[in-house]
C-alpha cells in the first residue's frame, strides 16, 4: 500500500508521515512538496493531499491523478472549509480540516486503509477477460504467474494455460495492482509466486524473468511490503 502526503509545508509533511508510520508500519510512505513532483511519481494508493499551494492547486493536482487512477483514495487535509463541496467532484474519500485530533486522522485512515484492502480483495477475485484471434480468455489475476512481451504480443502465463493477444505490457501492467511489478520492460511478475531472485533474474513457481538492474532495489522493496502485507492478512 503506498501512501502519500503532498504539502508545501515540510513540518506538515514530516509530521503527517510519523503519524502514518505509527498506524501502518508496513506501507510504503512518501512525501512531496509540489504537485509538479508529486504528478511526476508513481501513483499514490491513498492520497493526502493540502489544498492551498504555489503552482498547482491541490483540486488541480487531484483532477489529474484521479484521471489517471480513479481508484485512488484521496483525502484533503487542509485549513480551508470553503472547498469541501468542491471536494465531491474529484471523489475525495474525506476532508480533513486542520486542527484535527490524532483519534480523528487515525479513524479516518483506518476507514481509507480498510476500503483499500477490500477494493485489492476484490481485484484478486476479478477476472482478466482476454480477447484473441476472435476467442474470448477469462484469466483470474490470482492465478498470473507472470507475463511477456515480444514481437508486439504480451504472453500471459497463468496456472491453467498460457494466453497470447496483441497488446501492450503497460496496459496490462496498470490493471494488475500492487502484487504485480514491472521488474524489466519485457516482463510483469506476480509476487505471490516469487521463489528466489537476484539483481539479473526472478525465478517463479513455473518460468523466470529478467531483473533490469536499474529496477533491483525498487523490486526488493515492494517484494518486502508484499511478504508484510500478506502477514498483516494472515496475522
Amino acid at each position: 500500500m503506498r501512501i502519500v502526503v503532498c504539502d508545501d509545508e515540510e513540518n506538515i509533511c514530516v509530521l503527517l508521515i510519523k503519524k502514518l508510520r505509527d498506524i501502518f508500519p508496513a506501507a510504503e510512505l512518501l512525501m512531496y512538496p509540489s504537485g509538479k513532483l508529486l504528478l511526476a511519481a508513481p501513483l499514490p494508493d491513498i492520497l493526502l493531499l493540502d489544498i492551498q499551494m504555489p503552482g498547482l492547486s491541490g483540486m488541480e493536482i487531484a483532477q489529474e491523478l484521479r484521471r489517471r487512477n480513479g481508484k485512488m483514495i484521496l483525502i484533503f487535509v487542509t485549513a480551508l472549509e470553503e472547498y469541501v463541496f468542491q471536494a465531491f467532484d474529484v471523489g475525495a474519500f474525506h476532508y480533513l480540516v486542520k486542527p484535527f485530533s490524532d483519534e480523528k486522522f487515525t479513524a479516518v485512515l483506518q476507514k481509507a486503509a480498510q476500503q483499500y484492502h477490500e477494493r485489492a480483495f476484490a481485484m484478486q477475485e476479478a477476472n482478466l477477460l482476454i480477447k484473441a484471434g476472435g476467442v474470448h480468455t477469462k484469466v483470474r489475476w490470482e492465478d498470473v504467474l507472470y507475463a511477456e512481451v515480444f514481437n508486439r504480443k504480451v504472453l500471459i502465463h497463468s496456472i491453467q494455460e498460457d494466453v497470447e493477444y496483441y497488446g501492450k505490457l503497460s496496459d496490462l501492467e496498470r490493471q494488475a495492482g500492487e502484487d504485480f511489478f514491472r521488474s524489466h520492460r519485457a516482463y510483469l511478475v506476480h509476487f505471490k509466486y516469487v521463489v528466489k531472485y537476484g539483481s539479473s533474474t526472478i525465478y517463479l513457481e513455473r518460468g523466470s524473468a529478467l531483473m533490469a538492474k536499474q529496477r533491483y532495489r525498487d523490486f526488493v522493496k515492494q517484494y518486502l511490503r508484499y511478504n508484510g502485507r500478506q502477514a498483516e492478512n494472515n496475522g
